[in-house]
């Protein structure tokens, strides 16, 4: 029988013969006796079973043409740091860590002549420094309050001090004797793209077996296929891998035996290893109390305030953590104690009552709620948290809306881009975005293999910027 070629596989309106309608539904081959009798319409029992299409709501899709991306962020603009005291009589500190973390030591941003409020040990003073060499860890700055910082209770002890430059004093007809400009500062990331790959296969004498079943596609779509819908289950889990991948993936240790290998595989940095390593995790609004739970968010709230504070935020939790934040918000209509307020949320007498709630504003933020079901599938990462010790299970994210700016080094300037988004290797002459291509010698015949092949593959990597700005509930 002949096979009428198509470019795409999907099921047929009418019972056709076509290239991309085969479905093979035997768990044992074709290597009994008889044809089974089958129930001509497949029965849905696990719903909609793909995940794909978190990262298409929330990010963007660039081609690249490099082996990485590499791209640079801001730094803060006011210098504040972290510092030890070195002699409280001498009025000496040691600069050991920006405010974020980061070492600086010879060289941060004191100069000479800057005011600062440095607080520690109990106490906050406001002092100037007289002593700051260039390349050099140690200031010295006398308080205004006393002679020097032991006068105003500091020890030298005092081990995990804030100091915060907040302008400067000079006497009159002197010249600025700061010494040294200070440079803005920023941070380089890179991240390199992955290589998926995944095959199907089925062999030409189980291909020559027709057959019917009438099925229901992921998508909504209806129709006939003969036996090779397995084809189609693989196309769709190589698509959730592809988001998967770009979710779950991080960056091979130094100590990782991975990169002892010849195949330079070192593994990519995802979405939840971001976050872990540049951005915050939280373990509150687990559904303890309505009070709790408001206060865990509101602390939530406090850490973006200290971060970039965007406005418009996106929440993907599982379901655990969703009935917890609309019980979190139902308790705050003063008008349903003893009962269910009608009207304030969108309710009536005539209408079902809406306990949920898809958006809600706290403070000067938005929060648009959305179910992840990627977190809530026994075959996915709901399996996983299920066996998790606590903390290590991922209950949901927190996700800035709109775009950043952004230095990309390859183009050499500034760009406007969303928060998260996927790069994958591309070019004039090839794209590597999805590929798929079909060998054997089953329909159209590429070679002498009595089977026909279907090949998957896809080269990406995700960036996530501004990662201070995204939350993990775990």
């Amino acid at each position: 029988m002949a096979i009428t070629a198509r470019t795409s596989f999907q099921a047929a309106p009418l019972q056709q013969v076509l290239s991309d309608n085969y479905l093979d539904i035997q768990n044992n081959g074709w290597a009994q006796q008889y044809l089974p009798d089958l129930m001509e319409k497949e029965a849905e029992v696990y719903g909609k079973r793909t995940i794909s299409g978190f990262l298409a709501q929330v990010g963007a899709e660039e081609a690249m043409s490099a082996d990485q991306v590499i791209w640079s962020e801001q730094g803060r603009l006011h210098l504040s740091y972290k510092a030890d005291c070195l002699d409280a009589s001498a009025s000496t500190i040691n600069i050991t860590h920006d405010i974020d973390g980061v070492a600086r030591t010879t060289d941060h941003g004191i100069r000479v002549g800057d005011q600062v409020l440095i607080s520690g040990g109990g106490q906050t003073v406001t002092a100037l420094v007289t002593v700051a060499a260039a390349g050099n860890q140690t200031i010295t700055a006398l308080p205004y309050g006393g002679a020097h910082l032991s006068d105003m209770n500091f020890a030298d002890t005092d081990n995990d001090l804030r100091v915060l430059v907040f302008g400067s004093e000079h006497s009159k007809g002197t010249s600025y004797g700061g010494g040294r400009a200070n440079k803005p500062n920023f941070t380089s990331f890179t991240n390199k793209p992955i290589i998926l790959k995944d095959m199907y296969e089925v062999s030409g004498s189980d291909a020559s077996q027709v057959g019917w079943v009438e099925v229901s596609g992921e998508d909504g779509q209806s129709g006939y296929m003969w036996y090779l819908k397995a084809e189609g289950e693989t196309r769709s889990r190589f698509n959730d891998y592809l988001e998967m991948s770009m979710i779950e993936s991080e960056k091979a240790d130094d100590n990782s035996t991975i990169l002892g290998g010849a195949n330079g595989l070192v593994g990519t940095e995802g979405l939840f290893s971001a976050i872990k390593s540049r951005g915050h995790q939280t373990s509150g609004v687990t559904g303890v109390n309505a009070a709790t739970d408001l206060a865990e968010f509101d602390a939530i709230l406090a850490e973006f305030d200290k971060n970039g504070a965007i406005e418009e935020n996106m929440l993907f939790v599982n379901r655990a953590t969703s009935l917890a934040m609309d019980d979190m918000l139902a308790s705050m209509n003063s008008y349903g104690a003893g009962g269910t307020s009608y009207g304030v949320f969108n309710n009536s007498e005539d209408m079902a009552l809406n306990l949920g709630f898809s958006g809600f504003r706290r403070g000067s933020y938005d929060f648009y709620k959305s179910d992840f079901r990627y977190l809530n599938d026994l075959a996915t990462r709901g399996g996983i948290n299920a066996n998790a010790t606590a903390g290590e299970d991922i209950r949901g994210v927190i996700i800035p809306a709109g775009v950043s700016s952004v230095y990309d080094e390859q183009l050499g300037k500034n760009l406007k881009r969303p928060f998260l988004h996927v790069r994958y290797r591309a070019s004039q002459l090839e794209s590597r975005k999805m590929k798929t291509w079909i060998t054997g010698s089953v329909g159209a015949a590429t070679s002498d293999l009595d089977a026909m092949t279907v090949n998957f593959l896809s080269e990406r990597c995700l960036v996530v910027q501004g990662a201070n700005n995204f939350m993990l509930m775990n």
